[in-house]
């Protein structure tokens, strides 16, 4: 019977979503009220407490008085719409004690999907913003009665019910039902035969379908973690049994998943968030994303063929490896391009997001009847639309509650001006020095990262340290992006890097390896984000020449870092191979109008010079 409640509760998510965003949502507090109600009471019974334990019966009691009062504080904002939008109402008793429990049921929800981290950042976001009189210095505020936070948080639009909860129960909501139906309908199939038959015959060639598939994958997925869990119980057992080392299979795979929350088109998901808070259009912070993306992708397949040859690792013997036919298949392909489609048609229409997702998604169930009339079965069918939709509905529950937690820290951080203050006091350490804001913020986006998924990772971030980064002349979007960048790679970043960790148990091996094999695969993250700085036309802006010298540099640093960090011999003697790549990367790194042509040109020299100390390397198995 829970099975079934809890998939109802999930269907119905995904019908009210699909809904939603077929007819355009609701007024803007009812659709993130009822919303939140269902992920909520989803998020209580795909996470039951003391399940398996011998005090369920207490964990039962607790989750019904949860779910009831999440859901009579979101009918109570329902019912009280037009109110609290127009008179502002004060906070009563019964609105405290309906915030209270609101809270305390979006915040336990986190606790029991993702760990205590994010939760307690909230909760020290809260007691901040009711006991900050009591700090002394700058960090200390005038402070605020519960009263005044219960009337910010609850009764009106700029706490829960504010633009990140907004985003999730429409934008976020459409593409998480997006890219599960195009997986239940084939497409997760499709890509990993694609996957292994782009990568399989190549040298590493198995690490390299862990990276093409796990990037697909993690391109419509929300979490580096959940695809390493996922796409890595294929992929690192593979790798395993083809004789790759335990921590290097680990690895590749994390850092793969990784790779997927920086790639439009969903950027797990903080795509959507960061149009939102910069008021510019999605398809924009699309189009800065994807130079950056793709040499993330080229430097990673380019360590691994670096390790793959000095280490003789096997390919993916060809019998294992589906036909081309197959893969091509009208039934296997018509669907997706349908899919991607609908989507690009309804973005270039003009219409909202969640609309375009829908053209989307109602292209795909089109083109997936069209292609399996009278080869599937129809109860087959209708059987995997509904767990794609039930699926998606259990997908957008750590989203949901995740970015209304969030929603409430922001409100606090403004409320308490917490976020100006320590933007000031980056810039005020840093002086007028970018470079030296760009490398305190990177190195506090690394630790404010650690543990949390994507989405709440850059929002956390871009309320704290984006600000600080604007403040010395910065432009908004490449702050957006370069404080994303390094909390979307906190999850290989040790010591909590969590990827990591899911890579290394299915892997069986220790953690600290894997996590040196994942920063060395991943080095080029670690720079991106400072190309961006130096490098206008990395976003795709500054012109046809900036563009270019972008690109170019890129090249450079996605050929030179992988072959300082993989030991690539060039020249015979490693002191002098080093020290050449170094001399190589820091021309390429020196924003003027020809150094990317020369560090090109350098790098293309001792290449060239190198053949013969390749080749000998490669003979001698080394």
């Amino acid at each position: 019977m829970s099975v079934r409640i809890r998939d109802g509760f999930a269907l119905l998510v995904g019908i009210f979503v699909f809904y939603t965003a077929a007819t355009g949502p609701f007024e803007s507090l009812v659709q993130r009220a009822v919303f939140l109600a269902l992920v909520a009471c989803l998020g209580l019974c795909l996470y039951p407490l003391g399940k398996d334990t011998n005090w369920r019966k207490l964990g039962l009691v607790v989750d019904l008085v949860l779910a009831a009062v999440t859901v009579g504080a979101c009918a109570y904002i329902v019912v009280n719409y037009d109110e609290i939008m127009t008179t502002l109402p004060w906070a009563t008793r019964l609105d405290m004690a309906l915030t209270v429990g609101l809270v305390v049921t979006v915040l336990e929800v986190g606790r029991r999907a993702v760990g205590a981290i994010f939760p307690a950042l909230v909760i020290a976001g809260l007691l901040y913003a009711l006991l900050g009189k009591y700090i002394p210095g700058s960090l200390g505020h005038r402070g605020f009665d519960v009263e005044f936070v219960t009337e910010t948080i609850f009764l009106g639009d700029l706490g829960i019910w504010g633009m990140l909860t907004g985003v999730a129960a429409t934008v976020i909501a459409a593409f998480v039902l997006f890219g599960a139906l195009l997986l239940h309908t084939g497409g997760g199939q499709s890509f990993m035969d694609l996957a292994m038959r782009l990568g399989g015959r190549q040298k590493g060639g198995a690490a390299k379908i862990a990276i093409i598939s796990s990037g697909l994958f993690g391109m419509i997925s929300g979490s580096a973690v959940a695809n390493v869990a996922t796409t890595g119980n294929f992929t690192i057992p593979m790798m395993r049994r083809l004789g790759y080392p335990a921590p290097l299979a680990a690895a590749v795979e994390a850092v793969a998943s990784t790779g997927g929350q920086i790639a439009p088109p969903i950027m797990g998901a903080a795509a959507f968030v960061m149009a939102e808070i910069l008021g510019i259009a999605y398809v924009d912070v699309m189009i800065a994303a994807i130079i950056p993306a793709i040499l993330f992708y080229l430097s990673v397949f380019v360590t691994v063929h670096i390790v793959a040859t000095r280490r003789n690792l096997s390919l993916v013997p060809e019998d294992e490896l589906p036909a081309w036919s197959e893969i091509l298949a009208l039934r296997k392909v018509l669907p997706i391009i349908a899919a991607l489609g609908g989507l690009a048609i309804g973005i270039f229409m003009g219409r909202s997001v969640a609309t375009s997702a829908f053209y989307g998604m109602a292209a795909l169930l089109v083109a997936f009847v069209l292609t399996s009339a009278g080869q599937i079965p129809v109860a087959e069918m209708a059987k995997r639309v509904l767990d794609g939709v039930i699926d998606a509905g259990k997908g957008m529950v750590i989203i949901g509650v995740l970015l209304a937690g969030a929603q409430i820290l922001v409100s606090m951080i403004n409320m308490t001006g917490i976020g100006v203050t320590l933007s000031s006091m980056i810039v005020a350490i840093a002086g007028d020095s970018t470079v030296l804001v760009a490398v305190i913020v990177g190195l506090v986006c690394l630790i404010m990262g650690m543990g949390l998924p994507t989405t709440a990772a850059y929002v956390l971030v871009a309320a704290v340290l984006a600000p600080a980064m604007t403040a010395v002349g910065i432009e908004p979007l490449t702050a957006h992006l370069f404080v994303f960048y390094f909390a979307t790679i906190s999850v290989i970043t040790p010591p909590v890097c969590v990827a990591v960790f899911v890579g290394a148990g299915i892997a069986q091996t220790n953690w600290l390896p894997a996590a040196f094999e994942a920063v060395r695969l991943g080095a080029l993250t670690y720079v991106v984000p400072f190309m961006l700085l130096l490098y206008p036309g990395m976003t795709g802006g500054g012109g046809v020449m900036a563009v270019t010298n972008a690109i170019l540099s890129g090249l450079v640093l996605v050929v030179a870092i992988p072959a300082l960090l993989g030991g690539q011999p060039l020249l015979g003697r490693v002191w002098l191979d080093r020290g050449m790549l170094v001399i190589v990367i820091a021309i390429a790194l020196w924003p003027a109008f020809l150094t990317p042509v020369i560090a090109a040109g350098l790098l293309g020299g001792l290449l060239f010079w190198g053949r013969d100390a390749r080749r000998a390397a490669m003979e001698g198995g080394q």
